[in-house]
């Protein structure tokens, strides 16, 4: 049987619901082989992140190009990258590279902490887009990326065409901060749209399904699925994970990350 590989690029999570631990578990449910290269380590729990220690940029390409030059990865994942130096050696790191990445554009903690400075975000625009499969934002980072809150069909439209213009042609728009009962995602994949729908469950443990997402459609390219397929499987997990949260902590909590 032949074990597929990720490799995932992102920060720890010392509270273990988000960041390279949601990563692992994830993978780990998918029956992926996940390899990792740290970028910071958070001190945070459920209610808040309490402070980000970033990585050296040294460290973090030394540790993309072991895992890359010895097992190797059929998929990658970028989540957390926290400034702009490591921003930079990540994309140095994965120059010329053709497996398959989807970007996680993490932007901001679900608390509101800053978790990418100026420069990261600009590295983000030149380089990591535009060699992604997917890039994934929520709407608050799609705004800071597009200057575009897509709120509307109108707006979700015009934003689309920003992230082509900054050369991403499939991008997964997160509709979890959006209003009303009925929450959506859209998948802008080709030049045509795709809606995936699901009730707002009213539950405060959701920390860390931006990571879970993301990292579940990675394992699916890395299986082999099609991008539509693996967003559609990637979707469908998160909300199930969200439904049989265990409730853990005093905030937001993490999820169920068994199948």
């Amino acid at each position: 049987m032949t074990i597929r590989r990720i490799l995932v690029i992102a920060g720890s999570d010392s509270s273990g619901g988000a960041g390279i631990q949601a990563d692992l578990k994830t993978a780990q449910a998918f029956g992926v082989y996940a390899q990792t290269a740290i970028t910071a380590v958070t001190v945070q729990d459920t209610t808040g992140v309490k402070s980000v220690n970033p990585v050296s940029p040294e460290i973090v390409r030394g540790q993309i190009e072991a895992a890359l030059n010895d097992i190797g990865a059929d998929a990658i994942k970028i989540g957390m990258l926290g400034n702009g130096q490591i921003a930079t050696a990540v994309a140095d790191a994965l120059e010329g590279s053709d497996i398959p990445l989807v970007l996680d554009t993490v932007l901001l903690s679900s608390s509101g902490a800053a978790l990418l400075d100026e420069e990261g975000i600009i590295v983000l625009k030149k380089r990591l887009m535009r060699r992604a499969a997917l890039v994934t934002p929520n709407l608050p980072e799609a705004e800071v990326l597009t200057g575009i809150y897509p709120r509307s069909e109108h707006r979700l439209r015009n934003a689309a065409m920003v992230f082509k213009m900054l050369g991403s042609s499939d991008v997964l728009f997160k509709g979890g901060h959006g209003e009303g009962d009925v929450l959506r995602d859209v998948l802008w994949s080709g030049g045509e749209f795709m809606d995936l729908e699901a009730p707002r469950q009213d539950t405060p443990h959701t920390h860390g399904t931006g990571c879970t997402l993301a990292t579940t459609i990675a394992c699916g390219l890395a299986q082999g699925l099609t991008l539509k397929d693996a967003v559609v499987r990637a979707h469908s997990y998160v909300q199930d994970a969200i439904r049989t949260a265990p409730g853990l902590g005093q905030g937001r909590g993490p999820l169920n990350h068994k199948l």
